[in-house]
């Protein structure tokens, strides 16, 4: 063995394995406790999952897919396209594809979330507001007639407006409007849910792991020490009968 406790004085070597057995119960009790612990933190993770599911199932948001599982948008694959585009490229949001299921579209992932949210972006960002003057008004030395107007939003974020112009300020009001604002602010949380329920999931099976190889390690330990300690009563017994 490995040990070479029978190299010890023989006073010495029921002490060495006794502590080794100790050590390696102590381990096994450790490794345990983060089993359990890990076991524990999955099935809270599976709650959550669970609640989220049935909260999405409950608005039945979905995405569109066409026959051949592409997403489309009020039935295109370009403005599919266009709002994965603004997810990916303008947002920099790392979109898992697997995550978008045609068999599955319920919005119940953190990438159908954030597509979601990007589709209301999408579509505000570029819209057209139509704004009707009661009278002339004057603003910075222009004066605008009563009458009319269309007002294209340009991608113009909330900020971006000058909410002072007797058009921008209206058009602001109509293209981020109350609701768009909640749907993004709801779809957000729902991003951040699904996305720690994935961390709460990655830390359960992190912390089962490092459980598992305490227990592992203390089981062998006291495999190991009972084994030694075998062999030092085989030997014992060799010098009696000698």
């Amino acid at each position: 063995m490995g040990l070479s406790v029978n190299k010890l004085p023989k006073g010495r070597v029921d002490s060495v394995i006794t502590r080794l057995k100790g050590l390696g119960i102590a381990l096994a009790l450790v490794g345990l406790v983060f089993v359990a612990a890990g076991a524990f933190a999955y099935l809270r993770v599976q709650d959550g999952t669970k609640a989220l599911n049935a909260f999405s199932a409950a608005q039945n948001v979905t995405l569109s897919y066409n026959d051949a599982g592409k997403l489309v948008d009020r039935g295109e694959t370009k403005e599919a396209e266009a709002i994965m585009s603004l997810l990916k490229n303008d947002w920099g949001y790392p979109v898992d594809t697997a995550e978008l299921n045609p068999k599955d579209p319920v919005v119940n992932t953190a990438s159908e979330y954030m597509y979601q949210m990007a589709t209301i972006a999408y579509h505000t960002l570029h819209s057209t507001q139509t704004i009707v003057l009661a009278k002339d008004v004057e603003y910075n030395g222009k004066t605008y007639a009563a009458g009319e107007y269309k007002f294209d939003v340009n991608g113009r974020y909330w900020t971006a407006f000058d909410r002072l112009n007797p058009i921008e300020g209206p058009a602001r009001e109509k293209a981020w409007s109350g609701t768009a604002h909640a749907l993004i602010a709801e779809l957000g949380v729902g991003t951040t849910t699904a996305s720690a329920l994935q961390l709460g999931l990655a830390l359960a099976g992190l912390v089962a792991g490092i459980g598992g190889t305490f227990l592992l390690t203390g089981v062998g330990l006291v495999w190991a020490a009972r084994a030694e300690e075998a062999l030092v009563r085989a030997e014992k017994r060799a010098t009696v009968i000698a």
